[in-house]
């Protein structure tokens, strides 16, 4: 996703503003800025740069985190010239950079590029800020929904855990505070429309809603693995499901696992 949203807005900035060349990148773990998006003409010198913060425009840019215009590349003395010979190759000369943010952090920078020196004008400013903060935007909420997901995945394995050790515990005392914790990542409510299944029957969704196989499904709940696939078959008719995606998939939209 964070590809293809780049990828949108540096065809944006191109279309809007009319620079020669729109491009940009995204922080990778080592802390680099890696160019891999562009649209208009290029000879390819700048496509997998990795750029360091404090040098070059980019640079520069994350080292402010804030936007950086310049009249022309191959002469200012407001940034360092170690990738002269790129930003050469390709010709450009008037370049704009700004930061894309997410929270208070810089994750990428977008550029809009001239192959002539001169001031760029308000219209570029106004396309390359407005871009960047929707690309921001975008790229909040995909990480956003990552973390979702994460947290999902968390709560599920935690949940089938739990449900898995409360067979297992002979104490009542102990089985009962067991129970109580499931019951409480377990859905508020099931729909009107679910339909009945057994406790164990849950317990063998919810193995069955992690990807489980009918083996670890056995050894997790100390049954046979013919008992699995009877509770299975069970389970598959009352969900009017083909397969055990199937199954899982209805369980979760009838809330009768998380």
């Amino acid at each position: 996703m964070i590809d293809t949203h780049f990828d949108a807005a540096v065809d944006r900035v191109r279309a809007g503003s009319g620079v020669a060349l729109a491009f940009g990148g995204i922080m990778t773990a080592g802390q680099r800025l890696t160019l891999r998006h562009f649209a208009g003409y290029s000879v390819g010198a700048l496509d997998g740069v990795e750029l360091e913060a404090g040098h070059g425009l980019g640079g520069k840019v994350l080292q402010i985190n804030r936007t950086v215009a310049l009249d022309d590349y191959m002469r200012t003395p407001k940034i360092s010239h170690r990738y002269d010979a790129i930003i050469g190759a390709e010709g450009l000369r008037a370049m704009i950079a700004t930061p894309v943010v997410v929270g208070r952090t810089a994750v990428g920078v977008l550029y809009g590029a001239m192959h002539t020196a001169g001031h760029i004008g308000d219209r570029v400013l106004d396309v390359l800020s407005v871009e960047a903060g929707v690309l921001g935007q975008d790229l909040a909420v995909d990480e956003a929904r990552r973390d979702a997901d994460r947290l999902r995945e968390d709560l599920r394995q935690t949940y089938t855990r739990l449900r898995a050790a409360a067979t297992r515990v002979d104490a009542p005392e102990v089985s009962s505070v067991l129970d109580s914790m499931r019951a409480f990542l377990e859905p508020a409510v099931a729909t009107t429309a679910a339909p009945h299944v057994t406790p164990r029957e849950r317990d063998v969704l919810s193995l069955v809603a992690l990807g489980r196989s009918n083996i670890a499904i056995a050894e997790e709940l100390g049954l046979t693995v013919s008992t699995v696939k009877s509770y299975m078959k069970s389970i598959m008719a009352k969900l009017d499901a083909a397969t055990r995606y199937e199954a899982a998939h209805a369980a979760r939209r009838a809330g009768l696992v998380p």
